[in-house]
């Protein structure tokens, strides 16, 4: 379900260069993080008047940029203390000004301007799929979302979700248990596991994979938390899989905001008398791609199923002698894919692509079944 480069929400601000650069500037972020009222979107804009995190800290102190409450506190924070804590619980701080921090988080309306990272680099040169979804999920939903982290764990992709319980869980065990690599971004402090229940879950992706989250040590989960962390789901995913979900659930929220930074979004399908089916059922209708399981997302990704070889690298297969955007759409196509999935990885408009798929289908290249474009024989 991508969206048209045109109508891609962009950030109209970025964070000025060089502005946690440097040790003082680092502990001034650390501080601002701290401060429940000044969001990203806040110290986005205070970023733009001051340059510098450290002057952007005494502005707060000074003029109070943030709350009431929230400028005494500033007055009293020590980011170095903040720091300190972070280091003790075994994470780093990633800044935007750091190598380490991810590109496609920038494509965020408000991209965090710091994350606390437990674990591998928060970047990966593997493909990363974002899958989640209801957190009272049902058994059929835990299993399918078991298959699809498997898979995805095995064709080399990264698979990121937010460490809940149910389809989250699920998602990042599936990986774990075949060897993948995951991301677990949390919607309390680096420190702070939650469900209480997932810490042991949290902990094991530590070791192996990744666990990110834009507040300091000690920050309690709260429910507003939540719809923010989803953000960084969608940001750090180049596809978001949306399995179960009841009406008005943070799925949804997810998907919404994979829509605006214009990612792939796939959805599960249930019986429509399902509450858990409504968020699914809702996007499909509105153009998300239907998928059944693990070989229909792999195959509209573009990824091989297999292990080994370049692991969560699209598969390609240029036609002999093809005008240029059918060879383009004959490199897309694999297995059966739907037109959006193909005009996405092929870097076309729909029209163009319907096109350029009507002509191979003429040359005997591609073949139409219900809705979905294949090709019959390899094309070499």
């Amino acid at each position: 379900m991508p969206r048209p480069a045109s109508e891609v929400a962009r950030p109209v601000a970025s964070w000025p260069d060089g502005f946690a650069r440097g040790g003082e500037n680092r502990a001034a972020l650390a501080a601002l993080l701290s401060l429940p009222s000044l969001t990203p979107r806040r110290l986005l804009a205070l970023a733009e008047r001051t340059s510098t995190a450290s002057l952007a800290l005494a502005a707060v102190r000074g003029t109070g940029r943030a709350g009431g409450d929230d400028r005494d506190r500033a007055r009293e924070l020590d980011g170095e203390e903040v720091l300190a804590a972070a280091a003790r619980g075994g994470a780093r701080f990633v800044t935007v000004d750091d190598v380490e921090y991810p590109a496609s988080l920038l494509d965020l309306f408000d991209p965090p301007a710091g994350v606390f990272v437990r674990g591998a680099d928060l970047r990966s040169p593997a493909v990363t799929v974002a899958i989640v979804g209801a957190r009272n999920a049902s058994a059929d939903g835990e299993e399918v979302t078991a298959s699809l982290g498997a898979a995805l764990a095995r064709a080399g992709v990264r698979v990121v979700s937010g460490a809940a319980r149910g389809i989250d869980a699920r998602a990042h065990q599936g990986a774990l248990d075949h060897g993948g690599v995951t991301v677990a971004v949390l919607g309390s402090g680096i420190d702070v596991a939650y469900p209480r229940q997932n810490a042991g879950l949290i902990e094991r992706i530590a070791r192996t994979g990744t666990v990110v989250s834009e507040y300091p040590p000690g920050t309690k989960a709260l429910p507003f938390r939540f719809p923010a962390r989803n953000r960084i789901v969608a940001g750090l995913a180049r596809a978001v899989v949306i399995v179960e979900g009841a009406a008005g659930s943070g799925s949804m929220i997810t998907a919404d905001h994979a829509l605006e930074l214009g990612r792939d979004v796939f959805a599960v399908p249930g019986l429509v008398t399902s509450e858990l089916a409504q968020v699914p059922l809702s996007l499909i209708r509105e153009g998300a791609t239907m998928i059944r399981g693990a070989e229909d997302l792999l195959d509209d990704l573009g990824l091989s199923a297999g292990v080994g070889g370049d692991r969560g690298v699209p598969r390609t297969g240029p036609g002999p002698d093809l005008p240029p955007d059918e060879a383009a759409v004959a490199a897309a196509l694999s297995g059966s894919s739907t037109v959006d999935a193909v005009a996405a990885r092929a870097g076309l408009t729909l029209p163009r692509t319907l096109a350029a798929l009507g002509a191979l289908e003429v040359r005997g290249l591609v073949r139409r079944r219900g809705g979905r474009y294949e090709a019959p024989v390899r094309l070499v």
